[in-house]
């Protein structure tokens, strides 16, 4: 039985791509490294130092520099999220996790980001979560399945008894390898191997998430 719903969150929750790829591109011109919005997608759910690896394409750095170069990218987009507010929720966000809330479902949240707890934050919706697995959490980080698992222990529950809900690639895979439902958001071409697969939390219920079951 379907017992707990857990979210990824930039793209499902919220979306600060955006935000990612100025922080991003910000570095790399600093950098006199060639970095456009097409490269920024192979940076989708992934850890941030899979992406600056993503980013180097193969060129070499010392590690000081690599942690230097982190630093500066986190801190430009932190400043993006300063003025975060419910108002960037994506179209039946808060409806769908209060919707999942009172059908008793356990609600968690499982992004790579460092700053997840601050998005909460901004967006005011951190109470609608039991739990919250963000970039510390876990060493090992999408598609790698340590995260769910994480989070999935931390609501009580076998990953049999979650869904997952992700907008990246490397998160559908991370969830099917872990043995999860997992819901789609996005293009098929990037969620096409997910369970069901949905444009938004807008487009679907609780009671069809939970059908995943049958």
């Amino acid at each position: 039985m379907l017992k707990g719903f857990i979210f990824d969150l930039d793209g499902v929750i919220t979306d600060t791509a955006e935000y990612h790829y100025l922080a991003w591109k910000r570095l790399a011109d600093n950098q006199g490294i060639p970095f456009s919005r097409e490269d920024n997608e192979q940076l989708r759910g992934v850890s941030r130092r899979e992406s600056l690896r993503r980013l180097l394409k193969g060129r070499e750095i010392e590690e000081a520099t690599a942690q230097v170069w982190m630093e500066q990218k986190n801190a430009y987009y932190q400043s993006f999220l300063v003025g975060m507010t419910p108002n960037d929720l994506l179209p039946g966000a808060r409806e769908f996790l209060e919707a999942a809330r009172a059908a008793g479902i356990k609600v968690g949240l499982a992004s790579a980001s460092r700053n997840a707890q601050t998005v909460l934050d901004g967006l005011q919706i951190s109470a609608l979560f039991d739990i919250l697995g963000d970039g510390y959490a876990v060493i090992n980080t999408k598609p790698a399945v340590d995260l769910f698992v994480w989070v999935a222990g931390g609501l009580k529950l076998t990953v049999t008894e979650c869904v997952v809900f992700e907008d990246a690639e490397a998160g559908i895979d991370g969830a099917l390898l872990a043995g999860m439902k997992c819901v789609g958001i996005g293009p098929a071409e990037r969620v096409g191997k997910a369970h069901l697969i949905c444009a938004g939390l807008h487009e679907i219920t609780v009671e069809r998430v939970l059908a995943l079951e049958i």
